[in-house]
């Protein structure tokens, strides 16, 4: 289904493309409309059969394991670095090795949580997700300029974030 959209898509843009340089004056405007509905054809045909992808039961379940487990092992990391007390080059190497692997990994399979729990839910659980995940961009950079109090701060606060995130998604899921 997905290969049928680009199919779509590419032979509509290829059309219409092909029209519109036939006659730099003017252009066949019905033949052109021909190929731009072929082209939004094939998008909206790749739109389904993602959204459909996306849907399924295996794909769901898979990311309601990885939100779960990517969560868990960011709120554990992002405490052992305050329990660490590093500061420089050993706090953004700590965050750039423990960190930012779960973080990709929540980010990616977030779009299930519309799914699994509703609009709000995810809305909710990602606004402090995000805001941790700024307040670590942030202790990085502090620790890069040397401001080591700041990054403590904010590491604590980042921590603060991702475990309401960790608490909103396990009362979602219960």
């Amino acid at each position: 289904m997905k290969g049928m959209g680009f199919i779509l898509l590419i032979a509509g843009f290829l059309a219409a493309t092909f029209v519109a340089s036939l006659d730099v004056q003017a252009v066949d405007w019905p033949a052109f409309a021909i190929g731009a509905a072929l082209a939004v054809a094939g998008v909206l045909t790749i739109k389904r059969a993602e959204s459909g992808h996306a849907r399924s039961a295996t794909v769901l379940e898979n990311n309601k394991g990885e939100l779960r487990e990517s969560i868990d092992n960011v709120v554990r990391d992002t405490e052992a670095l305050r329990d660490d007390a590093l500061t420089g080059t050993a706090l953004r190497d700590a965050i750039d090795n423990r960190l930012r692997n779960d973080l990709r990994r929540f980010a990616d399979a977030r779009e299930s949580m519309v799914h699994l729990y509703g609009l709000q839910v995810y809305a909710d659980i990602m606004s402090s997700f995000a805001a941790g995940e700024r307040y670590i961009n942030r202790v990085w950079s502090a620790s890069a300029d040397g401001y080591d109090a700041e990054a403590a701060t904010y590491l604590a606060k980042a921590a603060t974030q991702f475990a309401d995130a960790r608490s909103q998604l396990s009362a979602a899921a219960s």
